[in-house]
C-alpha cells in the first residue's frame, strides 16, 4: 500500500510542477500545445477548448508542458519567446513555485493538527564549562543559532552540531528577548549531567513545549519549508567538497523504498500516512530548489539562458540564438538521464544488500 502511495505521491508532485507551468503560460498568454503527465507512449488524450492536448503517458517518471516557441524561435505573438523578460521568468519559475507551495501546504495540513511545538533550550552546563569558556550559559536559555546558523527546527541543533565537526563553535542564545553569544566553544571533555565524562562543548540541553496558536502553527510551517530548502543546500555544499558521494544520492527507487519503509515502521497507519507527508513535504521542497539550480536542461537553466541572452542583447544587441541552448541543453538532459540511471542502479543495488543482509 504504501509503494503505491509513493507512486501516486510522485504523481502529484509532477502534476503540480506541470500545471504550475500551465497555469503560468495561461496568465501570460502563451499557447500550451500539450500538458502531459508520464512520458513515453500516449494511453490517455483529451483536447481541450483552448486547443491544448491533456495527456497521460505510459512511463511514470515525469511530465511536460509544451510552449509554444519554447524549444526553438517562433513569430507566434502567443509564443513564449515573444514575451517579456518578466513573463518568461515567471513561467519557467512557475512549475518549481508549485512544488514550494505544494510542500507549503502539506506542512500547513500537518501542523493545523499540532497541539505545541518544541523549542531547544539549555538545561545547564558541565561544571568545566565556565573555567574553559570564560562565561556561562543560563537554565532556559533558548538555543537561536549555531556558526551563524538560525535553529528553526529542534532537530536543527543536532544537525549543526555534526556539520561543525567536532570543531569551536560560535554559539547564540536567547535570554529575556535579548541575544547571548558566545564565541568559540571548543569541543573538550567535560562532566556530563550524571558525574562521567565525555568529549563535547559542555551543554545539556533539553525541550521546552509551547502551546500551538494560529500564529505559532504558521510560524513553524514555514520555518519548516525553510529548514527543507537549507538541508538541499547543505547537501549541495556535501556534494561539491566531497564530504558525501554520489553513490549517497537516492533517485525514485530509494525515495520509494524509503517511503515505504517509514509507513511499515509507523505505530499506526494514521501516524504512517502523517509521516509519509512530512517526507512528500520534503520532496515537494527539494524539487523546487533543485529545479531552480542554474544548470542547462532545469528550469533554472532556462533562467539562466534567459538572463545570459538578455545581457547579450542589452551589450551587444545580439541575442544567443536558441539553437546553442537547445544544444546544450540535450547534452545537460543526456547527461542528468546517465546520473539518474547511475543513482537508479545504485539504489537497487542497495536494496539487494539490504534483502541479503536480512
Amino acid at each position: 500500500m504504501y509503494i503505491i502511495l509513493a507512486i501516486l505521491l510522485f504523481g502529484i508532485l509532477i502534476a503540480a510542477h506541470e500545471w504550475g507551468h500551465f497555469i503560468a503560460a495561461r496568465l501570460c498568454g502563451v499557447t500550451v500545445h500539450e500538458f502531459a503527465i508520464g512520458m513515453g507512449p500516449v494511453i490517455w488524450k483529451k483536447k481541450g477548448k483552448k486547443g491544448t492536448q491533456f495527456s497521460l503517458r505510459a512511463l511514470p517518471i515525469g511530465g511536460f508542458c509544451a510552449l509554444e516557441g519554447e524549444e526553438e524561435e517562433s513569430d507566434d505573438p502567443h509564443s513564449v519567446n515573444n514575451q517579456g523578460f518578466w513573463k518568461k521568468v515567471f513561467v519557467f519559475a512557475a512549475g518549481a513555485i508549485m512544488n514550494f507551495l505544494v510542500g507549503v501546504l502539506i506542512l500547513l495540513i500537518l501542523n493545523s493538527r499540532a497541539a505545541g511545538f518544541t523549542v531547544p533550550v539549555i538545561s545547564g552546563t558541565a561544571p568545566e564549562f565556565a573555567a574553559v569558556n570564560g562565561q556561562t550559559l543560563e537554565a532556559g536559555d533558548v538555543i537561536h543559532s549555531i556558526n551563524g546558523s538560525r535553529v528553526y527546527m529542534t532537530s536543527d541543533v543536532e544537525l549543526l552540531l555534526s556539520l561543525a565537526n567536532r570543531e569551536p563553535i560560535d554559539l547564540v542564545v536567547l535570554r529575556d528577548g535579548q541575544q547571548v553569544e558566545l564565541k568559540q566553544l571548543p569541543v573538550r571533555e567535560y562532566t556530563d549531567s550524571e558525574g562521567g565524562t565525555y568529549e563535547g562543548y559542555g551543554l545539556y540541553r533539553t525541550v521546552e513545549v509551547q502551546k500551538a496558536t494560529l500564529g505559532l502553527k504558521l510560524k513553524y510551517t514555514w520555518y519548516n519549508a525553510v529548514d527543507f530548502v537549507r538541508i538541499v543546500w547543505y547537501s549541495l555544499k556535501m556534494l561539491a567538497t566531497g564530504s558525501a558521494g554520489v553513490s549517497d544520492l537516492s533517485g525514485p527507487v530509494g525515495i520509494v523504498s524509503t517511503i515505504n519503509e517509514v509507513g511499515t515502521q509507523s505505530v499506526s497507519v494514521g501516524a504512517a500516512l502523517e509521516n509519509i507527508a512530512y517526507f512528500g513535504s520534503m520532496i515537494a521542497v527539494n524539487l523546487a530548489v533543485m529545479n531552480l539550480l542554474p544548470i542547462p536542461a532545469l528550469d533554472g537553466g532556462h533562467i539562466l539562458f534567459l538572463v545570459v541572452s538578455t545581457v547579450s542583447e542589452k551589450l551587444f544587441r545580439r541575442k544567443v540564438p536558441m539553437k546553442y541552448e537547445a544544444a546544450v541543453n540535450m547534452v545537460f538532459f543526456a547527461l542528468l538521464m546517465g546520473l539518474m540511471l547511475f543513482v537508479t542502479f545504485n539504489d537497487v543495488h542497495k536494496l539487494i544488500v539490504q534483502q541479503l543482509e536480512r
